[in-house]
């Protein structure tokens, strides 16, 4: 088994060499490769065990990470200037290695990316619901895991991995695992998550909230007694848990 990392700022986990999308890899990761088929691999992802297969061309050595992108999103630049060309675009969590600093930018492999965007390897986030809110407006996307595109399960693992709390990719093995069951009479909190088949919220306040979905296509806030209603009516059943971390 080797040890490589993602090189590109997104990548696509499929379920099957050319098949569908399970869930997305950011630049930085580093996984686990468990076969090669022709031009795939199939790989375990280090934050959260998941598998699937990946083209092989975008996976390069592994490196010491310095930074990571705290920013809902950011630009590599050219130079270390603003306006210069951009070379890519990251997501919030993608990690990076510093080759150099100056007063406002970082330099990295893929170009010179601002401090501002970035926090130090190691340091962790302490609400995840404020790192959720930071994807709001983001379009969904089944399978998402990034800025540019996050389901319900990727929202809620992108706060939860910011805040250094183990976190799996899929709204079902994160019902099982995560936090403590309550019951059903117990008033919501900010940070609790609700459950349904299929599908994941945030609860960001008293009758509030906030979940990548299908209705909107976006992170978006709503209430707490308008989702569940709304939910139901649409034939995907009640909520199934309500789980405090």
């Amino acid at each position: 088994m080797t040890k490589q990392r993602v090189i590109r700022p997104v990548v696509d986990l499929l379920r099957d060499p050319n098949g569908p999308r399970d869930r997305q890899l950011l630049y930085g990761d580093t996984i686990t490769i468990t076969e090669i088929l022709d031009r795939w691999s199939r790989v375990t992802s280090d934050k959260d065990g998941y598998s699937g297969w990946i083209a092989s061309e975008v996976l390069g050595t592994p490196e010491s990470v310095t930074h990571y992108v705290k920013a809902p999103a950011t630009h590599a630049y050219l130079k270390a200037d603003m306006k210069t060309p951009d070379r890519a675009s990251l997501s919030f969590g993608s990690k990076v290695r510093a080759l150099s600093e100056t007063e406002r930018f970082v330099e990295t492999d893929l170009g010179f990316i601002p401090k501002v965007h970035l926090a130090s390897a190691g340091s962790q986030m302490t609400d995840p619901v404020a790192v959720a809110e930071l994807f709001l407006g983001t379009p969904y996307l089944w399978g998402g895991n990034s800025r540019f595109g996050v389901d319900c399960s990727g929202l809620v693992q992108a706060g939860l991995l910011a805040c250094g709390i183990a976190c799996p990719g899929d709204s079902g093995d994160q019902e099982r695992a995560l936090g403590e069951d309550l019951p059903e009479s117990t008033p919501a909190k900010r940070g609790d998550l609700l459950f349904w088949k299929g599908h994941v919220a945030w609860v960001a306040g008293e009758n509030l909230l906030l979940h990548a979905n299908a209705y909107h296509m976006a992170v978006a806030f709503e209430p707490m007694d308008e989702a569940i209603a709304r939910i139901s009516s649409q034939g995907d059943g009640p909520v199934t848990s309500h789980k405090r971390l």
